[in-house]
């Protein structure tokens, strides 16, 4: 399985599909409005979030998504979310591992750093 495959996205506001594999939520802030039941997920990574710090840089500089993207590649750095990197990567290595989300605009958030991350980790 290549690693581009091992992480699709997936918002928590859709249906999960039966190819899902494991289902993480990686959001600091549980969904609104949506039960455990509902979201079918079998995680709750908040290690691998933007920090709150970050989150609210990022909402009032909406036009520095790549020093977003710079700032959280460099949380993501620190040992508790490397350990947390890993351990996708590990659920990733027996198979699919979806990435569940609330956030709207999924390209321009926090997923596509988080993906290339574990993308680079699985080489």
């Amino acid at each position: 399985m290549k690693a581009a495959d091992a992480f699709p996205v997936r918002r928590v506001y859709d249906p999960p599909g039966e190819a899902d594999g494991v289902r993480v939520l990686v959001d600091r802030l549980w969904p609104r409005g949506v039960s455990k039941e509902r979201a079918a997920v079998d995680e709750w990574l908040k290690e691998v979030t933007p920090s709150s710090e970050l989150r609210t840089w990022f909402h009032q500089h909406r036009d520095e998504y790549e020093e977003f993207g710079r700032r959280y590649r460099a949380e993501l750095a620190g040992q508790e979310q490397q350990d947390a990197v890993h351990h996708l990567c590990e659920l990733a290595a027996a198979g699919t591992v979806t990435l569940v989300t609330a956030v709207k605009d999924v390209e321009h958030g926090h997923l596509p750093t988080l993906r290339a991350v574990l993308m680079e980790e699985r080489g």
